[in-house]
């Protein structure tokens, strides 16, 4: 009952009524009229009896002297002065705080809310009947694994998938942050949440409900609102120290001017004005207000900051640790180089006949080229005759020509020569972390085809950014030394550590926490996932790591856009900068009004304004990290 009254008095609404019928008693104050009831006491009790509540509940059923208790007795105390607009005003001003702060931390849950009403109520799931398929509509939440549904154009996809029929193009961008629509087609993954734009598509369901795309999302934001940062829990044990001390202050300040021939009610009054200008809600709201308005701001940018803790780490980090494969790179094999050895063949005929070769190649690389063929729209050629010698190469009759794909080692074993100029060739693409297949036609090797892992664009600049920073950066990778320093020296990175397994890059990890290193570890796969959880701080590229590294993770960058790792640190120290400076200004207003307060300097009515004030001040001054512009 109690309760649902506090819950009824609180509020934008009501808050403003209380408020009225303060301007009314203030009015009724300077003029010098009465009424028989002063207005003050709708305040009071508006106002006043949440507060109340709250300081009460948390003192018997939480054990927590807070700082709705010291309010409380300060309020209780200017009714029995008989000040019942400082009273009044106290409790309004607390009121006000209160609303400030929700609305920072509502604004700052807008993106959470947003994707809470993106999620899809409805979709189409296709049926047999009667020898045929047809059309249901069903609730989003009944969707099963396996289920065969079909998604029109302009229509939300209900749950994450595989397209098995149909062509189209998707906008992803709540997922990934593109701002383009990407074409999709049988065969590639679409998310929960996105728009189809285009073409009808039929898709078999993978993951729904809480193993949806759009549902992790969500329960990372949500954990990033439950968890407390240090400087809160900090603050929170200070609150609870400075309720004893506002009370003991209060009554040696009450002794004391009335020991020294101050009247008792001037006493008391100083004695009030204490617990008023004294409360430490400035304090109390310094790191959860900027907390909640720094997770907001980065879910905007596609950054889930898991907690308030991971946001103050990151601050503090001076070293990130990059893995290489799927985080500096795509984590996918291209064809980079096609180099012929014979002035007769032609680069774009070397790929048409190693192609139609690998055609039936089970080999990733094998498949790499064929893919890259395949996207320059060249006609491949039956082979009439294949043959695959695992771990060495394969051969293939193509149009009456034999042709040989593999390793040296398999060349040479065929009786075919490398020459010295081939050899300097494969020299230089291992130096450039490149994997070659040599090509060779009857007796002689016509050419080579080199493939590497593609850079992230944006990489090199990230790098210099965090450099300009003062932030070291370092590579541990499990790839061979040729690859990585190549790698590492396109990106600017000088610290590199290769040919680790996952246990290594952990020790590597600890040792640089030895040496007095705040870490940051930024991967993607779940051979990172240890080196994630015992760095510093772990960032995980979200949308294409896999689910054992976004656990393990602090941070997710939903795009696995790198280029966002300044932002998110200039975002951090900024948020440090916020906190430190609410607590210092907080304290710094309270101990001013504190020794106004016990001079005389200030009374019941000035004191909460000026306490109150300074409140407000901290609350507005998070706020202002939501809309703060960072990436630049």
């Amino acid at each position: 009952m109690l309760k649902r009254i506090s819950e009824l008095l609180s509020g934008f609404k009501m808050t403003i009524i209380s408020g009225v019928f303060l301007v009314i008693s203030l009015t009724l104050l300077l003029t010098g009229n009465k009424l028989p009831i002063d207005p003050a006491w709708i305040t009071v009790i508006i106002s006043g009896f949440p507060l109340l509540y709250s300081a009460i509940t948390r003192l018997i059923y939480q054990k927590w002297i807070s700082s709705a208790l010291l309010i409380s007795i300060a309020m209780i105390a200017s009714i029995s002065i008989g000040e019942l607009f400082a009273a009044g005003e106290v409790a309004f001003i607390m009121a006000i705080g209160g609303i400030l702060e929700e609305r920072t931390i509502a604004r700052a849950k807008k993106g959470l809310s947003k994707l809470i009403e993106l999620a899809p109520v409805e979709g189409r799931k296709l049926v047999q009947k009667d020898g045929n398929l047809i059309e249901e509509i069903i609730p989003a939440d009944q969707i099963k694994v396996g289920d065969l549904l079909r998604v029109l154009p302009g229509e939300t996809i209900p749950v994450d998938g595989k397209i098995v029929s149909g062509n189209t193009s998707v906008d992803q961008s709540i997922m990934t942050g593109e701002s383009l629509p990407i074409d999709k087609s049988v065969g590639e993954k679409v998310f929960c949440a996105t728009m189809n734009c285009f073409g009808s598509i039929d898709m078999e369901a993978t993951n729904v409900g809480e193993d949806s795309s759009l549902q992790k999302l969500i329960n990372m934001v949500k954990e990033a609102e439950n968890k407390k940062a240090p400087m809160q829990r900090i603050v929170d044990k200070w609150a609870v120290w400075l309720v004893p001390i506002a009370l003991l202050i209060a009554i040696i300040t009450f002794f004391a001017t009335w020991r020294l021939g101050g009247d008792i009610m001037v006493a008391l009054n100083r004695a009030v004005t204490v617990l008023i200008v004294f409360c430490p809600c400035a304090l109390a709201l310094a790191t959860p207000t900027s907390i909640m308005a720094a997770i907001g701001q980065a879910t905007k940018h596609g950054v889930i900051i898991k907690s308030g803790e991971a946001l103050e780490k990151m601050g503090n980090v001076d070293t990130i640790a990059f893995d290489k494969t799927g985080t500096l790179t795509y984590g996918k094999l291209e064809v980079s180089d096609i180099i012929s050895f014979n002035k007769d063949i032609k680069k774009i005929e070397l790929l048409a006949i190693s192609a139609s070769a690998e055609a039936k190649s089970e080999h990733p690389l094998g498949k790499a080229i064929v893919s890259y063929a395949k996207e320059k729209n060249l006609t491949l050629t039956e082979t009439t005759d294949f043959k695959m010698i695992a771990g060495m190469g394969i051969f293939a009759e193509v149009d009456g020509r034999n042709i040989y794909c593999g390793s040296e080692k398999f060349l040479l074993s065929n009786g075919i020569t490398i020459h010295e100029t081939i050899n300097n060739t494969l020299e230089k693409l291992r130096k450039e972390g490149k994997a070659s297949i040599l090509v060779a036609e009857d007796g002689d090797c016509i050419g080579v085809i080199a493939l590497s892992d593609m850079l992230r664009p944006t990489a090199k600049e990230m790098v210099k950014k965090l450099s300009d920073m003062g932030t070291q950066t370092v590579l541990l990778t499990g790839d061979n030394r040729m690859t990585a320093d190549y790698f590492a020296k396109q990106v600017g990175i000088t610290s590199v550590r290769a040919e680790l397994l996952p246990e290594q890059k952990v020790s590597n990890i600890t040792l640089l926490q030895n040496e007095g290193k705040n870490v940051c570890m930024i991967g993607d796969g779940v051979n990172d996932a240890p080196a994630l959880k015992t760095a510093n701080v772990g960032v995980a590229m979200g949308s294409m790591g896999s689910d054992i590294a976004v656990e393990a993770a602090d941070i997710a960058l939903m795009g696995d856009d790198i280029s966002k790792i300044p932002y998110l640190k200039r975002l951090s120290r900024s948020t440090i900068n916020t906190i430190k400076g609410n607590i210092i200004a907080s304290m710094i207003i309270n101990a001013v009004a504190v020794i106004m307060s016990v001079l005389g300097l200030l009374n019941p009515i000035t004191g909460a304004l000026v306490h109150n004030v300074g409140s407000v001040l901290v609350v507005l001054n998070a706020a202002l990290l939501y809309d703060r512009n960072f990436d630049k």
